[in-house]
């Protein structure tokens, strides 16, 4: 299996608070691994660990199947990286901005700016002022910036963090295409689990320091489970007579006045008409599936997404 990052144990710890503990996180060539949890969870210090800007209190980890503690330089040559907002001269261009990176780093020449700026869509203004840039552009800007250097890895925390529908729509649209066309793996921190949904193949779910699980789309989809949700107008009625009548016993009540079944999925107009029958009110019945968020929660014990 060729991974591009594996780490073992890895463990953070400030005094005698554990910020990340025993991590055991595997990411394979190609993925996009959406790296979710709570804020405050310890993406961020994962991620700093993983570019070398904090280092362990134990354990280790090898990026592109080598010890990063031994060839730390070389590692961080094939990555991009943006930690947290990405921060940027606002009285100059997006031009002129890339080349002060490119010179302070010794990377690529003049037209790979122009390119990594097509890829990210500000080719046509890459020469107005940062200033003027919208958040969704700047984070753009940051991405074209990590691009510079060609990178084989890009990591990214909370990259959409602050976006507007369509700012987050234009990046996620970006991830998925340098994937495609570059082969590039990603390395996405995140508690929007909706977005991740969308553009994750591979998801590693981390709470309270520990990672819970990693877990592929495919198998996501298998392990989520489909459900007659019921808006009714009294919940507690309801799951009587689904007991008493139905005998149904896979069941949770999701909210006030909100079922959810996980049986009798075929056989929606009985349990309407039997509900009905008793004088319980009925105003709408789906049959849906239980997304990310649903399994997050039950990972961590019903904790939500801050």
């Amino acid at each position: 299996m060729n991974y591009v990052l594996q780490t073992h144990q890895l463990t953070k710890q400030y005094g005698s608070h554990a910020i990340v503990s025993d991590l055991n996180m595997n990411v394979k060539a190609g993925d996009i691994y959406g790296f979710l949890g709570q804020n405050g969870a310890g993406k961020t210090t994962t991620l700093r660990m993983l570019i070398g800007l904090i280092r362990p209190t134990s354990g280790e980890f090898e990026l592109f199947q080598e010890s990063f503690h031994g060839n730390r330089i070389k590692a961080l040559e094939r990555i991009g990286a943006i930690i947290e907002y990405p921060g940027f001269y606002l009285n100059l261009s997006a031009v002129e901005n890339l080349e002060i990176h490119r010179r302070l780093m010794g990377i690529g020449n003049q037209e790979s700016i122009d390119e990594v700026l097509t890829t990210v869509g500000l080719f046509d203004v890459k020469k107005q002022k940062v200033k003027h840039y919208s958040l969704g552009m700047k984070q753009r800007l940051g991405i074209a910036r990590a691009l510079l250097h060609r990178p084989e890895l890009l990591i990214l925390d909370e990259p959409t963090n602050g976006l507007d529908p369509g700012a987050i729509r234009e990046v996620r649209e970006l991830f998925l295409k340098l994937a495609k066309q570059r082969g590039i793996t990603f390395i996405i921190s995140s508690h929007l689990l909706s977005e991740m949904e969308q553009v994750a193949n591979r998801i590693g779910i981390i709470h309270k320091g520990r990672l819970l699980e990693e877990i592929d789309d495919k198998t996501l989809q298998q392990k989520t489970r489909r459900f007659l949700e019921m808006k009714v107008d009294d919940d507690q009625r309801a799951a009587y007579v689904l007991e008493q009548k139905l005998k149904v016993t896979d069941y949770q009540v999701a909210g006030t006045g909100i079922l959810r079944i996980y049986e009798c999925l075929d056989q929606t107009d009985l349990v309407n008409k039997t509900l009905t029958d008793q004088n319980i009110g009925v105003k709408e019945i789906v049959l849906s599936r239980e997304n990310l968020e649903d399994y997050f929660l039950k990972l961590t014990g019903g904790d939500k997404l801050a």
